[in-house]
C-alpha cells in the first residue's frame, strides 16, 4: 500500500481534524493529459502531522453504502478516494460518470474524475472528503440528506433535465459529440454542417411556425378536425361567465384548460357542475403566462383514460398511457402521511433518471378530495386506492404505463398523419379513450392536443412496462452513426500561421467548395479569411464547430493549452506531432481507429495509419510539410 504524505505540513484546505487534503482544482470540458474525457482534476494528500485509520476501515464503512466497493484492491487511500467519487458522482441516478485515475507524485496524488457539470462534480469530492473524515473521527454522516442535495444541484444544472439528460447520454453511448451552448442556451448534436442544435426534443431544423401552431389548441383543434380526425366539442371563452354559458350549451362534463400552456398545468378534467367550473376556470387563467391574453378552452370532457402517442420524423414510436397520482391507504395513515411516505420511494427521486416525480400537494388536488369527500387528514381503509387529481399530470406524480405493443394500426396510422403534417421531429399526440388496442374509428377516442416538445422520459423509464429507446431514434433522425456526426479533424501540437494557410490552400486545392476552419495560436480562420481569436483558446474550437458550414477543421493543441484548458473535442483523423513533448503525445492517444498519426522527432519520421508504422528519414532540406501534406489525401476524399 502507497501511504502519499506532504513532507512538508501545507494546510491548503484542510481543517484542523482533517487527515486528507485536496487542492488544486481544475475542469477541463473535454480529453485531457489525465482523462481522455471531460473531468474534474484535482490533488490528494495526506495531512503529516496526523495519522488516518487503517484504509481497511474506511472501505468497510463505505462498503455499506457501496458494496460493489468493498471487494476490491486499493493501492491506497487517494486511490480508494478515486473510486468512491467516481460511485458518488453518479448520484445513485445511474448518471453514465464512471471514468477516473489517480496518478501519484512524490507528495500527492493527482486525481481526475469524470464530470459532465463542474459545480455539482466539485461539491462531490468535498462530499466524499466530509464522509471520509467523519469516517476518521467516528462521526455520523448525513449521507442521504447530502445526497439529495447533490442531486438537486445537478436537476438544476443545464444538463439536469430529464430529456436533456437523456439525449447527452445516449449521444455519449452512441459516440456523437454533444456539448452546451452557453450563449444561445442549446445543445448542440454534431460537429460543422453535420451539427443540430436545439431544446430537449426541438431543433433547429423544425419549423418554428409549426411549433408555434401547435401552442394555439383552438386553431390546432380546428386544424385536425378538417383533417377528419375526432376532437371534442368546445368553445374558446374569455370571462367565467361565458364559461359558464359554454358549460350549459355543451352540457357537464366538460374539461377546462388554457388555450396557451404545457404540462397539463391549469387543465381540468371532468368537471361536473358550475362551481367546479368556476374553480377550473381560475386555475386556468392563474396558468396562462402574463404577456398572453385570456383565452380559455371549455370543451366536452370524454370518458376514458389518457395516453400519449409519439411521433419522431413521421413515424410512430411509443405510446405511454398516463394515470394521476394515486395512494393505497393502510387503514392507519392520513392522506398526507401516505403521499409522504410514496415520496420517498426511490422511483419518486425526481431525478433525471427516475421514473415518477415526486406527487405535488396544491389546491387542484384539495379540491378533488373534497369531491371525494375527503381531505389530507383523512385515514385511508387498508387496500382502498384513492386518486389524488382528475389529470394525470407526470410532472405533479403521476404514473406512466408503456402502451405500446397494444396500440391499433389504424391509431398508429392516424398518429403518423398527423405528424406528417408538421415539419418537426418529435411530436407528441395526447389522447383519451377507452384502450388504444381498439381502433379510434370505432371506439370512444378523442384527440386532446399535440405537443412539438415531448418529454421522452415517460417512454425510456415509465413506472410500468417496457423501456423504448426514444432518444436514439431522435438521434438517429439526424445521424446514422457517430461517424455521421463528424467532420474530419487534422491535430498539430505545433504549426505557424504560414503552415497553416500553406495547409488550408492544399486541402482547397482538392476540395475548391470546402469550407475549412482552422486555429493556432496566432489566429483564427475561415480558409483564408481571418476571424477574431478569443482569449479563451478552446471558445474559438467551438465556434467553428458551431459553423453550419464547416467541412473540415484544423487546430493546434501546444503543450500549454492541453495542460490548460484541455481538447475540445475527442479524437481525430490526422494527428501531426512535430517533436512532441511528452503531454503532447496524448493527440496521438486520442484518435479513431484507422486515422493516421505522424510523429517527427528531430528528422526522424513516424507515420501510423491503419495499424501499419512506417519509419524513415527525412532527407536533406525535405520539409516536414511535405510529409504530412501527403497524408492529407487519402482520409480527406469525400464519401
Amino acid at each position: 500500500m502507497v501511504l502519499q504524505k506532504s513532507s512538508e505540513l501545507v494546510r491548503i484546505n484542510a481543517r484542523r481534524t482533517d487527515v486528507f487534503d485536496i487542492f488544486n482544482f481544475k475542469h477541463y470540458l473535454g480529453p485531457n493529459p489525465y482523462l481522455d474525457v471531460g473531468a474534474l482534476v484535482f490533488d490528494f494528500a495526506l495531512i503529516d502531522s496526523r495519522e488516518p485509520l487503517p484504509l481497511e476501515d474506511y472501505i468497510a464503512s463505505i462498503g455499506d453504502r457501496y458494496p460493489n466497493l468493498r471487494d476490491q484492491t486499493y493501492e491506497s487511500y487517494a486511490h480508494l478516494f478515486a473510486q468512491v467519487v467516481s460511485e458518488a458522482g453518479k448520484l445513485d441516478m445511474d448518471l453514465h460518470l464512471n471514468r477516473w485515475s489517480a496518478k501519484p507524485y512524490p507528495n500527492l496524488t493527482r486525481i481526475s474524475a469524470q464530470s459532465l457539470h463542474e459545480r455539482t462534480t466539485r461539491e462531490v469530492v468535498y462530499f466524499v472528503w466530509d464522509w471520509f473524515e467523519a469516517i476518521t473521527q467516528d462521526e455520523d454522516f448525513a449521507f442521504d440528506e447530502q445526497l439529495v442535495r447533490l442531486q438537486d444541484r445537478f436537476r438544476a444544472s443545464v444538463y439536469g433535465g430529464p430529456t436533456v439528460y437523456a439525449l447527452l447520454r445516449t449521444a455519449y453511448e452512441k459516440g456523437i459529440p454533444a456539448f452546451y451552448l452557453w450563449e444561445e442556451g442549446l445543445m448542440q448534436y454534431g460537429l460543422g454542417k453535420k451539427h443540430v442544435r436545439g431544446v430537449a426534443t426541438t431543433f433547429n431544423c423544425d419549423s418554428h411556425l409549426d411549433s408555434e401552431f401547435t401552442t394555439r389548441k383552438d386553431d390546432c383543434k380546428a386544424f385536425l378536425k378538417t383533417l377528419g380526425f375526432p376532437v371534442p366539442e368546445g368553445s374558446i371563452v374569455f370571462s367565467e361567465k361565458e364559461a359558464l354559458a359554454a358549460a350549459r350549451e355543451i352540457g357537464y362534463p366538460v374539461a377546462v384548460k388554457p388555450v396557451v400552456g404545457h404540462k397539463g398545468i391549469g387543465v381540468t378534467a371532468d368537471v361536473q357542475d358550475s362551481k367546479e367550473l368556476v374553480s377550473a376556470y381560475n386555475r386556468s387563467v392563474a396558468a396562462i403566462p402574463e404577456n398572453q391574453q385570456t383565452r380559455i378552452i371549455v370543451e366536452k370532457s370524454i370518458t376514458g383514460s389518457d395516453f400519449r402517442l409519439l411521433c419522431v420524423n413521421g413515424r410512430f414510436v411509443a405510446a405511454t398511457e398516463r394515470r394521476p397520482a394515486s395512494v393505497v391507504g393502510d387503514g392507519y395513515l392520513t392522506l398526507a402521511e401516505l403521499i409522504r411516505q410514496e415520496n420517498r420511494k426511490p422511483a419518486r427521486l425526481d431525478t433525471p433518471t427516475s421514473p415518477m416525480s415526486k406527487i405535488q400537494i396544491d389546491e387542484a388536488m384539495e379540491l378533488y378530495l373534497d369531491e371525494q369527500r375527503l381531505s389530507l387528514d383523512s385515514v385511508i381503509e387498508k387496500e382502498r386506492t384513492v386518486y389524488l387529481r382528475k389529470v394525470a399530470n407526470l410532472s405533479a406524480g403521476g404514473m406512466s404505463i408503456d402502451a405500446t405493443p397494444t396500440v391499433h394500426d389504424d391509431n398508429i396510422i392516424l398518429a403518423q398523419d398527423i405528424a406528417q403534417h408538421f415539419q418537426l421531429t418529435c411530436l407528441g399526440i395526447d389522447v383519451i379513450t377507452k384502450s388504444l388496442a381498439e381502433s379510434w374509428k370505432s371506439s370512444n377516442f378523442a384527440i386532446l392536443e399535440i405537443n412539438a416538445a415531448p418529454g421522452v422520459l415517460m417512454h425510456l423509464k415509465p413506472s410500468v412496462g417496457e423501456s423504448v429507446d426514444v432518444p436514439s431514434h431522435i438521434l438517429e433522425t439526424f445521424f446514422e452513426s457517430g461517424t455521421d456526426a463528424r467532420i474530419p479533424i487534422i491535430t498539430f501540437n505545433k504549426i505557424s500561421v504560414e503552415e497553416l494557410q500553406a495547409t488550408i490552400d492544399h486541402i482547397l486545392l482538392q476540395h475548391p467548395n470546402w469550407i475549412i476552419g482552422a486555429v493556432c495560436r496566432d489566429g483564427v480562420f475561415v480558409n483564408r479569411s481571418k476571424k477574431v481569436l478569443s482569449k479563451d483558446y478552446n471558445s474559438n474550437v467551438q465556434t467553428l464547430l458551431r459553423h453550419p458550414k464547416l467541412d473540415l477543421l484544423i487546430t493546434e493543441y501546444p503543450e500549454e493549452i492541453l495542460e490548460e484548458q484541455g481538447i475540445f473535442y475527442q479524437n481525430s483523423n490526422i494527428v501531426v506531432l512535430d517533436n512532441p513533448t511528452e503531454t503532447e503525445m496524448i493527440l496521438a492517444r486520442d484518435v479513431f481507429d484507422g486515422s493516421t498519426v505522424v510523429i517527427r522527432k528531430g528528422n526522424d519520421i513516424s507515420v501510423r495509419r491503419k495499424g501499419l508504422i512506417e519509419d524513415y528519414t527525412l532527407g536533406e532540406d525535405e520539409p516536414f510539410t511535405r510529409v504530412y501534406l501527403k497524408e492529407t489525401g487519402a482520409i480527406l476524399e469525400v464519401k
